[in-house]
């Protein structure tokens, strides 16, 4: 079964309705997520609003960019290494 992929958008907009004094059953049902998705959302999003979602999507964003820069320089580094230690 293909599952769907909430935005954070989405996803802050289903924690404040449980925020409001629903049950979080009741938000489980009617949103057709489980318990324990709705907990795991809770403890990464629980206190976001939706200006802080975005920073974080962008801060993820840039995160991988530098990490991806990083591993390519390793990469070069060791390249060069390995072409040094031969004699000449």
């Amino acid at each position: 079964m293909k599952q769907k992929r909430h935005s954070t958008e989405e996803i802050i907009r289903i924690l404040r309705s449980a925020d409001s004094g629903r049950t979080a059953e009741d938000v489980c049902r009617d949103n057709n997520i489980t318990s324990a998705t709705f907990y795991r959302w809770k403890k990464k999003y629980g206190g976001m609003e939706l200006k802080d979602a975005r920073r974080y999507r962008e801060l993820e964003r840039e995160n991988a960019e530098l990490k991806k820069i990083v591993a390519d320089q390793l990469l070069n580094i060791r390249v060069l290494e390995a072409v040094n230690a031969k004699k000449w």
